[in-house]
């Protein structure tokens, strides 16, 4: 059986100040998103726009470059409805914003009942925390829609900002856990 793990150490492999370093970027980048959540909205959304518009163009020319291919038409609509989604988010990120904030409010309230039928049938495995979850799904689309539309201001900017620093933190835990114990840690 192979040895799986990596210690790592100041003389090689990965580094825990490495690590924290990282971590520290991802919270100031989360703590500045933070400051500003309009303008976080607004960038987040053309980002996604743009990724929609050169995901939508990628899928067209791979439709006509395997057209013997069944489900060519669909893979062809898909490609214009991608295409189509990234220019109306670049073109007007803000109104596509509130738009996009309704649906991810919807989306939330479904998944949220979805998990909490779900948690009854796993019970037995943690189905509590499925059923927080669930709570907190529900709880959280109902928030963003009794706010809409001005929620689509700023829930696409909060999500991304406090992603950001959760994630930094956990890079900051591993590094301060890296530097602490110089046992090895599995890959």
């Amino acid at each position: 059986m192979a040895d799986k793990s990596i210690t790592y150490t100041d003389s090689g492999g990965a580094s825990w100040w490495g690590a924290i370093l990282l971590g520290v970027v991802f919270v100031i980048a989360g703590l500045f998103i933070l400051g500003d959540l309009a303008l976080a909205t607004v960038i987040s959304a053309v980002l996604i726009g743009i990724v929609l518009l050169v995901a939508g163009i990628a899928e067209i020319i791979h439709s006509f470059s395997a057209q013997h291919w069944r489900g060519f038409l669909l893979r062809l609509l898909v490609g214009f409805l991608y295409a189509a989604g990234g220019v109306l988010l670049v073109a007007d990120p803000l109104r596509a914003s509130i738009a996009l904030t309704l649906v991810f409010g919807i989306a939330l309230i479904a998944s949220g009942i979805v998990r909490l039928f779900q948690a009854f049938q796993y019970w037995d495995w943690a189905g509590w925390l499925l059923l927080l979850s669930g709570v907190v799904g529900i709880a959280a689309g109902a928030v963003i829609l009794t706010q809409w539309p001005i929620s689509g201001l700023w829930v696409l900017g909060l999500v991304v900002g406090v992603d950001l620093l959760i994630h930094g933190f956990w890079w900051i835990s591993l590094g301060w856990r890296m530097r602490h114990d110089h046992r090895a840690v599995p890959a």
